[in-house]
Parts: structure tokens; C-alpha cells; sequence
């Protein structure tokens, strides 16, 4: 195929990108509020509230390689991954909802059992449109060139999401006068936002013939073992799935660290707002600047320079020790810019990788890659919770129930800082390492994709 034919309609990359409407929401605002919901609402220890959501996570980590497995099972028996796709959009409203209703009699460790049923309840709900919503793009978009056309779209409105509920969810939790009623309305109605991003573009799954006449097994060991044998046969795939979970547990430590920065460092809980504008603003606009320099440079070269920006902008945090401020709005907005290009450009490279797997093992195991990634997504931004907790517990974080006063000890402090600086920046760090591993490049794609005649 001519990478420079763009294949994609403007419908269909409308109607896919608006998936991360849900996406980036569900990603963003638990990220964001649950883990200070659970310390700074319900009483929760820190220790308990990270245990709380590394539970609900490694469910879901179990659970997204088999839902590969039978999104790979609906493609070959009914010619499209959609039917997962609407149960999830229906249901993670209802559950999102439950996850912040606690009922205000119950004490902590009661609390957080109903959060941790909630919650993993609304992350398997989640999981059965993200994994099938992750393997489109290998069957919506065909050349190199298309597929960042294809996700720079959908990375410009997962930034879109980002700033509605990072800097909109908090508003709303502002709006009740008790912090438990507050946390309902948003729940309320991000969760309604969730669903009707997720519901739109469940249509966008292609609806054609079986592509097999024998479907995977069903069974969850059969969708461990599809999920094991992508590992084990695709080294592009472990190098982009293992630089893309630690950068995830970076930014799922700053971005749970976000809200005890505003209100412990910057001493205002209202400050994760302009926060959240500051990170975002500059991604927005940068989105489709990565997908243009991608274009001219490799995927991976732009990709490892976002990444090195990124961590240099979280280093610069660690000045918050000494002199919290509003200087901290430039470095946030440089490792927004470089969020940008650290979100679009491995789902672009992702379809690269299913594409290469499929030439020399078959068509038919997107739903795998979708699923394995899925986990590795998962946990890294979930353990970057549970990190983040760990280290509180450890530098001595003072937990509360709503309308309780209480002051942070310096080391909290410290650990607060931390968390939101120097250790992310190692993982950074960390990361451009193992991207060097990946080996595909644009030749391998758009040679392999194009027509007999085409190819020298």
C-alpha cells in the first residue's frame, strides 16, 4: 500500500477516537480522587487504601488476557468485537456510581471492602471495552502513516477527557457541602459521561464475515496460554508492552500524587485544577505536532524524545521541596507536551506489532496483544497507586475522615514530593532502556503491507 493514501474516513476516526472519552476518564479521575477518597474521606490507612485498589487491579489483570481470548472468539464466529464492547459501556456507569456511594454508617475497613467490590466491579466493566477498543486499530487502519493518523485523533480527545475529569471531577466534588455528597455527583455524572463516549464508539467495530472457520478455545487457560505465546514469539511487542508499563506506573504515581501535592504542598485541595490545565493544555495542542514529527523521524525516535522530556519535567519537580509555588505550572506543562507523544505514539506502534505477528503466525489474535496490553496498562497505573501509597505509609502520611483537621509531618512531605519527582523520573529513565529493544520500523510495515507489485 502508498503510506501516503489515508484509508481511514473522517467518520470512522471521529467515531473510534471518541472511545477515549471513556477511556481517558476511567484512566484519569480514580487515578486522580479514589485513593485520597479512601485516606482523606473514609479514614482508610494509606496502607490499606493502595491494598484496596491493587486488588481490584490484579483482577483486572487476570482478567483482560482472557477477554482478549473471547473478543478474538467473537471476531472469528461473529465477524465483530462489539458485543463486549456495549456490555462494558452499560455497565461501568452503574458500578462507577457504586464505587463512591458508601454508605456514611459504615466504618473504614467496611468501607473500603464496599470500594474494593465497587470499583472491581467497575474496572471488569471497563476492561470489556478497552481490550477489544485496544485491537481496532489493526483492523480499522492498514498502513504506518494511517495508524498515527488514527490514534493521534484518538490521543487528541484522551487529552480532552484528561482535563474534563482531572480538572472537572474535582469541581463537581465541590459542589455538595458534604464531601461524601460531593464525591456522588461526580460519580453521577462522569460515570453517564463514561458510558456515552464508550457507547458511540462500540459502533465503529467492524461488522463483516467470520475471519476463521475454528475460533480460539474459550476457556481462561487457553486465553493465558494466547496471551503467553504473544510474548514469548513477538520481541517488539515485549519491548513496547515493557517500556509502555513502567511509564504507566510513572504517571499513575503523579497522577494519584497530584491531589495530596495540591493539598499538602501547595496547600490548597483546589489547586489540582489548574494542575490538570497545565498539564493538559499543552498536550492538546501538541498531539498532532507528535504525529507530524513521527511521521518525519520514526515512531520510536519520537517516542524516546518525549519520554526524555517527560522525565526531566518530573526531575524539575523535586524544587517543591524547597519552594512550592506557582513555577511549578512550566514544568507540568512540559511534561504535558511530552505526555502527548508518550500516549499517542505506542498505540500507534502497537498495530505495527499485531500487523508484523499476523504475517508470520496468522490474522486473528488482536484481541491477545489487546488483552496482554490491557493488564500491563492496568497494573502499571494501578501499582503506581499502590507505590505511592507504600511510600506514604512509609514517610508517616496522617489519614482522616472527612471534616477532620490534621497536619502532615515534614517526612510526609517529603515522601509527598517524592513520589511526584524523583522516583517517576527513575522510571523514565528506566523505560528508554527497554524501548531500545524495539526493532521495527517504518520499511518493515509499509513493505509487508504493500501490494506484490509494490514491493522491491
Amino acid at each position: 500500500m502508498d503510506s501516503t493514501v489515508q484509508s481511514v474516513d473522517r467518520r470512522t476516526l471521529a467515531t473510534y477516537a471518541i472511545g477515549s472519552l471513556g477511556t481517558g476518564g476511567f484512566a484519569t479521575l480514580p487515578g486522580l480522587v479514589l485513593l485520597y477518597f479512601l485516606t482523606d474521606t473514609l479514614g482508610v490507612t494509606a496502607l490499606a487504601a493502595g491494598l484496596v485498589l491493587a486488588a481490584a487491579k490484579i483482577w483486572d489483570v487476570l482478567i483482560d488476557p482472557v477477554i482478549g481470548n473471547r473478543s478474538d472468539h467473537s471476531l472469528a464466529t461473529t465477524g465483530s468485537r462489539r458485543r463486549y464492547m456495549l456490555i462494558g459501556s452499560v455497565a461501568l456507569p452503574l458500578f462507577f456510581f457504586l464505587t463512591f456511594a458508601v454508605p456514611a454508617g459504615l466504618g473504614p475497613i467496611a468501607s473500603a471492602g464496599w470500594v474494593f467490590v465497587a470499583f472491581l466491579c467497575s474496572a471488569t466493566a471497563f476492561s470489556l471495552f478497552q481490550v477489544p477498543y485496544i485491537a481496532l486499530p489493526a483492523e480499522l487502519a492498514t498502513g504506518y502513516d494511517d495508524r498515527i493518523r488514527l490514534l493521534t485523533w484518538r490521543v487528541v480527545v484522551l487529552t480532552l477527557a484528561i482535563l474534563l475529569f482531572g480538572a472537572g471531577g474535582p469541581l463537581l466534588r465541590g459542589l455538595g457541602d458534604d464531601p461524601r455528597i460531593g464525591y456522588l455527583i461526580m460519580a453521577g455524572v462522569a460515570g453517564l459521561v463514561l458510558g456515552a463516549g464508550m457507547l458511540v464508539t462500540s459502533s465503529v467495530a467492524p461488522k463483516d464475515e467470520p475471519i476463521a472457520r475454528r475460533s480460539p478455545a474459550l476457556s481462561p487457560a487457553a486465553g493465558y496460554r494466547s496471551a503467553l505465546d504473544t510474548l514469548r514469539r513477538s520481541s517488539p511487542f515485549r519491548a513496547l508492552l515493557g517500556t509502555f508499563v513502567l511509564q504507566g506506573l510513572a504517571t499513575g504515581m503523579m497522577l494519584a500524587g497530584a491531589q495530596y501535592v495540591a493539598t499538602w504542598v501547595l496547600r490548597s485541595e483546589d489547586a489540582v485544577t489548574p494542575l490538570f490545565v497545565a498539564l493538559i493544555a499543552p498536550a492538546l495542542l501538541l498531539a498532532p505536532v507528535w504525529g507530524r514529527f513521527a511521521r518525519r523521524v520514526g515512531k520510536e525516535r519520537a517516542f524516546a524524545l518525549a519520554s526524555s522530556l517527560f522525565g526531566v519535567a518530573a526531575l524539575a519537580l523535586l524544587g517543591l521541596l524547597w519552594a512550592p509555588g506557582m513555577w511549578v505550572y512550566a514544568p507540568v506543562a512540559l511534561a504535558g507536551a511530552a505526555y502527548a507523544g508518550m500516549q499517542s505514539l505506542p498505540m500507534a506502534m502497537l498495530p505495527d506489532v499485531i500487523s508484523h505477528d499476523a504475517r508470520t503466525n496468522g490474522e486473528g489474535h488482536a484481541g491477545s496483544f489487546s488483552g496482554v496490553w490491557t493488564a500491563g496498562e492496568t497494573a502499571g497505573m494501578a501499582f503506581g497507586a499502590t507505590v505511592l501509597s507504600v511510600i506514604l505509609a512509609v514517610t508517616g502520611y496522617t489519614e482522616r475522615v472527612a471534616g477532620q483537621s490534621v497536619e502532615q509531618s515534614s517526612s510526609a512531605i517529603v515522601g509527598i514530593v517524592l513520589s511526584f519527582s524523583v522516583v517517576p523520573a527513575l522510571l523514565l529513565l528506566a523505560s528508554l532502556f527497554t524501548l531500545r529493544r524495539y526493532r521495527l520500523r517504518k520499511v518493515d510495515i509499509d513493505v509487508a503491507t504493500a501490494p506484490a507489485g509494490r514491493q522491491r
